[in-house]
C-alpha cells in the first residue's frame, strides 16, 4: 500500500541547510507555549490534536508559519472548531489588540 505524501512530511527528502545553532525564544514565543501548556492542563486540547491541527494547514500556510505561528494557528482553529471560542469573539479581541498596537506607535 502506497501512502500519499502530505506537504508536512519531509522524511527523507533534502530540505538544505538546517541550522542546529541555539536562539533565544521571542516573549511572544514563550506565550504560545505556555498558552498550549495551560490549554492542554485544562483538557481543552491535547499534542495530537495540535499536531492534526498543523498538519491540516495546508501547503502555503505550513511553509509561511514560523513554528509556533503553526502552533497558533492550529490552536485557534482548534478552539474554534470545539466552539470555545467564537469568530466573532476572536476578531473583536483581535481589533482591540491592533488597536492598542496603532496607539502604542502614536
Amino acid at each position: 500500500m502506497n501512502a500519499v505524501r502530505r506537504h508536512h512530511d519531509m522524511g527523507g527528502l533534502d530540505a538544505g541547510h538546517i541550522d542546529r545553532d541555539e536562539h533565544d525564544t521571542a516573549p511572544w514565543e514563550k506565550r504560545v507555549d505556555a498558552l498550549r501548556v495551560l490549554l492542554g492542563q485544562r483538557n481543552l486540547l491535547c499534542v495530537d490534536e495540535l499536531r492534526r491541527g498543523i498538519e491540516e494547514l495546508g501547503a502555503d500556510a505550513y511553509d509561511r508559519y514560523s513554528y509556533y505561528e503553526r502552533w497558533m494557528a492550529s490552536m485557534t482553529n482548534l478552539l474554534l472548531e470545539k466552539k470555545i471560542i467564537g469568530v466573532s469573539e476572536l476578531g473583536a479581541r483581535m481589533a482591540e489588540i491592533e488597536a492598542g498596537r496603532r496607539y502604542e506607535l502614536g
